[in-house]
């Protein structure tokens, strides 16, 4: 008789509520496609791999074409609803009224063949302002009311931009949740090392998106960083180095990951049902470390992204765009310019490179000793063309945020 390799049980943190969360999530935006539509039966045997090896996470969102509904359909063929939490987003750009706040939110209902949400998040949320501006068309009170009904369990919001930002929203809301980019090359950027900590001070379960730089850490490795991690004598794959080093922080609480094949789906459940959180050594962080330097080698600009040039007096986030300039040579330039317009254009209050006026306020306080003012210019040359131009200005005259 064959015998079957049972998978080890998944592993799960708390979150704020003492609900055990599986440290691995299902992003469900990278389901396989079949044609202009969800390959509905591929991506059941995949999500149904999951359920039944402990994932109960699953991440979604009301922009990702077809998603959300490809989702709500595998539930219902398989009535496991009440073994899994829905995490998914409201498309707040899109609000414009109350009224939007109830449309939206009943839409998702329907999609999902669910009537409440578990984890529900105000998506890409920018800045404080933003928040701001949907607490004047009634957000607050909206949500207050879904929470009372049970409609929403727990309320939070997914965030790309910068520490200092992503802290003061932190304070803006009681959130029960968050969603940030992190990885070991965002360690000191997005919300960061920083972000993750702050957050986990205030007992908030950290949901982790973007954990492999969209494939960056693993397809895109650079060869002598691939050496560097064939030649290590643990012979993990880069995707198990790269979600080894966020599980090793007992501040992560989930990883999300678009899995879309059932190989994908085990070697992630397998992963996840081996490890610990404190369990890297020096070696190990020394690894990451090199092959860090070996992805950064063509960087432009050596910051850190400390953020002890902040605040800017014009409001420029100048790590950010030092951040997105540098990954623009470190990985490619679409890259780089679609971090740098989600992270200065795609918000109330814009944080563009262009708004510097060259006071040198920033350099007194840069402990690399870059010359701010000279390359921000550079930054912005490359960084700010005909179409980020075009998408900010259509940002302020749609008031999208």
């Amino acid at each position: 008789m064959e015998v079957v390799e049972k998978i080890p049980e998944m592993n799960y943190r708390k979150d704020k509520k003492g609900n055990n969360l599986s440290i691995l999530g299902y992003g469900c935006m990278r389901f396989t496609k079949k044609g202009n539509s969800i390959d509905i039966d591929k991506a059941e045997k995949e999500v149904m791999e999951a359920i039944n090896n402990g994932v109960n996470y699953f991440d979604t969102a009301y922009v990702y074409p077809g998603s959300e509904a490809a989702f709500g359909e595998i539930l219902k063929r398989n009535n496991c609803r009440d073994k899994i939490c829905i995490a998914t987003k409201l498309p707040h750009y899109m609000v414009k009224s109350k009224k939007d706040l109830e449309k939206y939110f009943n839409e998702q209902l329907r999609r999902l063949n669910t009537d409440y949400i578990d984890y529900y998040l105000m998506h890409m949320l920018t800045d404080v302002k933003t928040w701001e501006r949907l607490k004047t068309l009634g957000a607050e009170e909206w949500l207050k009311e879904k929470v009372q009904k049970g409609q929403i369990r727990n309320v939070g919001f997914s965030y790309h931009g910068n520490t200092e930002t992503f802290i003061q929203l932190l304070e803006a809301y009681d959130w029960d949740f968050c969603q940030i980019q992190y990885n070991y090359l965002d360690e000191h950027s997005q919300a960061g090392r920083k972000g993750l900590q702050a957050a986990n001070k205030k007992g908030l379960p950290v949901i982790i998106m973007e954990p492999l730089r969209g494939g960056r850490l693993v397809n895109l490795l650079p060869e002598k960083a691939k050496e560097i991690i064939n030649d290590n004598s643990r012979k993990y794959t880069p995707a198990e180095w790269a979600f080894r080093w966020l599980w090793n922080q007992p501040e992560v609480t989930c990883i999300l990951s678009g899995m879309n094949s059932l190989e994908m789906v085990q070697e992630n459940i397998n992963i996840a049902s081996n490890v610990k959180a404190g369990e890297f050594t020096e070696e190990d962080f020394q690894l990451i470390e090199q092959v860090k330097n070996e992805i950064n080698r063509n960087i432009k600009v050596g910051c850190t992204g400390c953020a002890y040039c902040m605040p800017c007096p014009k409001g420029v986030d100048i790590p950010g765009a030092f951040h997105s300039y540098n990954m623009m040579y470190a990985e490619n330039k679409k890259n780089g310019r679609r971090e740098y317009l989600m992270c200065t254009a795609l918000r109330k209050n814009t944080t563009s490179a262009s708004q510097c006026v060259e006071c040198g306020k920033c350099e007194q306080h840069c402990p690399q000793h870059i010359e701010i003012r000279k390359e921000l210019k550079k930054a912005r040359r490359e960084l700010e063309t005909p179409i980020y131009k075009i998408a900010k200005t259509a940002v302020k005259l749609f008031k999208v945020y």
